[in-house]
This record gives C-alpha cells, structure tokens and sequence, in this order.
C-alpha cells in the first residue's frame, strides 16, 4: 500500500455473504487505510452483530444515507441486491466494485485485473474512462481472473488452443451449499434420505455438469457468467480460452485442469516467467501440486508443474486451484487501492 493513499470509508453491501465476510477479513488484515467500514445487506441479516477492526458492528439495512461520504462500494451479495442498490452509491459519490456480476448488463462498465495490467494493457480508447464509468468497476468472479490469467501469460508462447475444465466448491452457493453437501454426506453414510433443496441433485460423492430441474440455480448460468467477463476482460487482445465447470463435492477453492496447445515446446524458464508475470505462483516439485486444500489463504492462482500430453506433441497439462473467496476479494482491494493510488 502506497504511503501516501488517504483514509477513506468504505461500504461493503451484502456483508453477510461469504464473499462479503472474506472482504471484510482482507481490509482489516491487509491495513487497508478505512476510517471506517459500514456493513450493508438484505432485510434478513439486519441486526447481526459481528465487528470490524476489533469493535462489535451491527449488519445495517441500505437507507438514503447508506452511502454518504463513502468512497468504495463493495458489492458482494447477491446480484439482485446489488442492481437494486448500486445506483444510490453511485449517486451518493462513492465508487462501486461489484462482486456480485449483477451489473455487468451496465454500459461501459469494466472488468478490471490489476495484477494483469503490465502484460495486458487496456487499450489507449479505455485507459480514460468518463467519471460517471470509472465510478462502476466490475471485478471478475475467481475463474475468470483464473482464465485471464492463463491466457494473458501464455499469449507470448505462441498458443494455439486453451481449454479450462473448474471443479467448483459448493461455498460458491452460499453457506446454504456448504451446510446441504455437510448434511447430503453424513445422511449418505447414514444410509437415510438426503436434502436437495439448494443444487436438487446428490452433490455429495459424486461430479456434476448441471443441477436438478428444481434448482434455482444453473451451473450454465454460472459458465455464462464466466465466459462473459473472460471474453469483456481479454476484449480481443489475446485469444478467448475454452471453458467448462463441473460441480465438485468440496466446500471451497476452485481446482481446475488447463490444457494448452503450443506452436514450439516452451522453454521451462520462461514459461514459468511469464506465468509469474500474471501473478501466478508455480511450484517446481509434482510432489507439491497445488489442492483446494492447500490454496486456502492464498491471494494467488497457485500452479502445478507443466506435463506433456502422452498422444499430442505440442500439447501440455496444468493443474491449478485457487482460493474462490480469497482471490476474488484480494482482486477487488487491488482495484480500490489502484483508484486511490491514481
């Protein structure tokens, strides 16, 4: 953090969320300089009591002066709540960082990577955006930055072909998710009839590439979003990598297999080079491979070493995860502390 960024308020909306507590935990662990954090969400979690900075804090409801004085609106609650709310932080002055992907239908917004910005520059048209857009900041999902990532370091290797499968962690549904995977796999060991009413599908033991028909949820819905800000971010500056989403039976963190094909055989010090570049953390040793276990706490996409593919000649494998709350939350700070660092 530059010694010369000023303190400002911040609002984090949909505070009680995974994604909301996460960001709170990054602020006050990274010192980021907030007079103070208001703590924002639905009608349900009003009145809950958690604390910011050592000092207990009451979960607040979103009023006409919510957003006064406040210089960074995180939104990382539900999409609903954040198109229903962001244009009264935007009018009140603040900058909004949205989380949620709720407003990426908004005009000219954009996605923004800071660790991404020396090896992906934004177009000269786009460097200076009007107020009214710079005040709209979209920060993409944890796969996304994870694909950009990617594709940004590998953009100089002459790469032919990218492919990406995530194997999604249930927290991505909420505590919900994670409480019915805990209950579908104690009931499932019990031999007694399990609940279905987030994914309506077993979800416990087993892989899925879609829920049930009652689910208010589609994992299409959420490889949409994905291939949406991939392709918003990367905007034809380097090729749009293919992507697919399983649903995994983990709790958090994302793991993910990345095949890329290569015009040449990459030189192993410069493809680790470049993959660093992005802000990607490679481990030299297979023994060492990364796992949604060992990612937790990370603020970075963590790496396994490169392996060729047994029947094509230029084509390699990585193994990779990535922390799904830590990496998206960190991203966001990064945007804010770039903003006020400008």
């Amino acid at each position: 953090m530059p010694a010369d960024v000023q303190a400002c308020r911040v609002a984090i909306a949909g505070a009680s969320s995974l994604l909301g507590k996460e960001l709170k935990q990054l602020l006050e662990e990274e010192s980021f300089p907030a007079t103070e954090v208001r703590l924002l969400d639905e009608d349900i979690a009003v009145g809950t009591l958690t604390e910011a900075g050592g000092e207990p804090l009451l979960i607040q409801a979103v009023d006409e002066e919510s957003f006064d004085r406040v210089r960074f609106a995180f939104f990382a609650g539900s999409p609903a709540f954040a198109v229903r709310h962001w244009e009264a932080a935007e009018r009140a002055g603040a900058t909004v960082i949205d989380l949620s992907g709720g407003l990426a239908h908004v005009p000219c917004a954009r996605h923004w990577i800071p660790a991404l910005d020396a090896i992906l520059p934004r177009p000269p048209a786009a460097q200076t955006p009007s107020p009214s857009v710079a005040r709209l900041v979209l920060a993409p999902s944890t796969p996304a930055i994870v694909a950009c990532s990617l594709a940004g370091a590998l953009s100089g290797l002459a790469v032919e072909r990218l492919a990406i499968i995530f194997f999604q962690p249930v927290s991505e549904r909420g505590a919900a998710g994670i409480e019915e995977l805990e209950s579908q796999t104690v009931k499932l060991l019990s031999f007694q009839p399990i609940a279905q009413e987030v994914f309506d599908a077993q979800v416990a033991f087993n892989l899925l590439d879609r829920y049930g028909q009652a689910s208010s949820e589609r994992l299409s819905d959420v490889r949409s979003r994905m291939a949406r800000e991939v392709s918003s971010y990367l905007a034809g500056r380097v090729a749009v990598p293919a992507l697919q989403v399983i649903q995994a039976p983990v709790f958090y963190s994302y793991a993910f297999a990345a095949y890329a094909q290569l015009g040449a055989p990459p030189d192993p010090g410069e493809l680790r080079r470049a993959l660093e570049a992005a802000g990607v953390q490679v481990v030299a040793m297979p023994e060492d491979a990364p796992s949604n276990v060992s990612v937790a706490g990370e603020s970075q996409v963590v790496l396994g070493p490169m392996e060729r593919d047994p029947n094509v000649e230029q084509g390699y494998w990585f193994w990779g995860a990535a922390d799904n709350m830590r990496l998206a939350a960190a991203n966001a700070i990064r945007i804010a502390e770039k903003l006020l660092a400008s």
